[in-house]
């Protein structure tokens, strides 16, 4: 069957938007673990809901958590958890979602039958053996480095070493189910550089904030204590990451965009886009809570190491393939593990419509040229959709290949796009 294709909306006029973002999948997944393992029921306030975290949630649940949630207001979601022992005998689809691959695997080393994992055909080529060996290493039984794979525990945590370059998410995944084992872990990192360090940030301050011990004074170490993880209320913050195609089209039609109620202290990654945005020719201010990005009129290339923030990386090429000098984005090697290679997709994307962009190892030189009409290819990526989307916004005839894919973070993408250029209510 023919992929459908989502004629992206041309700008017509500088955009003046206000737009009011879903709570962060980083924040509402990790949230949603913890209080399946908390020792007590908790709330997970102003939630996201999309497909991720509904993966999520139906994990939880396979593993003997009670999940019930409220209608869906304009603010977000909640859900009311309460814990259960971590049962085995089920099996678990993990979409695509790297959270629920990399999360739920260490809390289901907690039951003492088989958990059984497998998810969509891509999800099968993304990093998973360093994850797996640990869980090996700390006494678990694992069958198989990928998905699909089968895990039995119990494991009574432990040191363990494992390479962690390819995923911030491998370390994350220990860290969050580690205060349950008898002996915590501490974990370890050896190899080049850990990516997106911002997301092993907030995992770290999750646990604290529900009361866990946890010592990362030493570089690449973190050591995480047993003992119980408190219940609560936690409230989510809006999705950072997700802000930047929205405040991506305010540079790019010269408009104005803002975000409601943007955090003034988090860890989320997409804070980086008050200091990338005005390096590429926008102006960015607070106002009362809120963050506001004007366009100047022309978009600056940039020279950035995105290493840390490789989710922002499709919205800055976008945003460099219409820019007035050439980029280089380096540090983002680890990309070609996510939904898709991104640096060979966008490098594909980009030159499909007559730019010129070449890939280095880790990361890619855009040199600015006219673009052309076509079809911008997804690649089952979210992030890959919104940036064909900012391209679409001054570049006629663009085409996006399956627009619904955003579903996996932004279920309401294409209406909120069309309602940020007034063609929405």
């Amino acid at each position: 069957m023919p992929v459908p294709l989502w004629p992206a909306p041309e700008a017509t006029a500088p955009v003046e938007a206000a737009v009011r973002l879903p709570g962060s999948k980083s924040v509402t997944n990790r949230a949603l673990l913890l209080a399946a393992l908390a020792d007590g029921p908790g709330t997970v306030r102003l939630a996201l809901r999309s497909r991720d975290t509904d993966l999520m949630a139906a994990a939880l649940r396979s593993l003997g958590a009670t999940l019930t949630s409220s209608e869906e207001t304009v603010s977000g979601h909640d859900w009311h958890i309460v814990p259960g022992p971590v049962r085995g005998g089920v099996s678990i689809d993990v979409g695509l979602a790297g959270t629920v691959m990399r999360f739920v695997p260490p809390m289901a080393a907690l039951a003492t039958r088989e958990v059984a994992f497998d998810g969509d055909p891509h999800a099968r080529t993304r990093p998973m053996g360093p994850i797996l060996a640990a869980l090996r290493a700390l006494g678990a039984e694992v069958t198989g480095d990928a998905l699909p794979f089968t895990i039995r525990g119990p494991l009574s945590g432990g040191e363990v070493t494992l390479d962690a370059s390819a995923s911030s998410q491998l370390v994350s995944g220990l860290l969050l189910a580690a205060p349950r084992y008898d002996k915590g872990v501490t974990v370890r990192h050896s190899g080049p550089s850990v990516p997106s360090m911002p997301h092993i940030e907030m995992t770290v301050r999750m646990l604290r904030a529900a009361g866990v011990r946890v010592d990362d004074s030493e570089p690449d170490v973190w050591r995480v204590e047993p003992g119980p993880i408190a219940a609560g209320d936690l409230t989510v913050e809006p999705d950072l990451s997700n802000a930047a195609p929205f405040l991506a089209a305010a540079l790019v039609t010269g408009g104005t965009v803002t975000i409601p109620g943007w955090p003034e202290e988090t860890t989320q990654g997409g804070d980086a886009l008050r200091e990338l945005l005005p390096r590429m020719g926008a102006g960015v201010t607070r106002v009362s809570g809120d963050l506001r990005v004007t366009g100047g009129g022309h978009i600056e290339g940039v020279d950035a190491d995105l290493h840390d923030v490789g989710e922002l990386t499709p919205t800055i090429a976008a945003l460099a393939a219409l820019a007035r000098s050439p980029s280089t984005l380096r540090g983002v090697a680890h990309l070609r593990g996510h939904e898709t290679d991104r640096l060979a997709a966008l490098a594909t994307e980009i030159n499909r419509l007559g730019g010129d962009v070449t890939e280095t190892a880790d990361g890619l030189v855009i040199r600015p040229r006219p673009l052309g009409a076509g079809t911008w290819h997804s690649y089952a990526d979210h992030r890959m959709a919104t940036a064909g989307a900012v391209i679409g916004l001054v570049v006629p005839g663009i085409q996006v290949e399956d627009i619904s894919t955003t579903a996996k973070t932004l279920p309401e993408f294409a209406r909120m796009w069309a309602r940020m250029l007034g063609e929405g209510s």
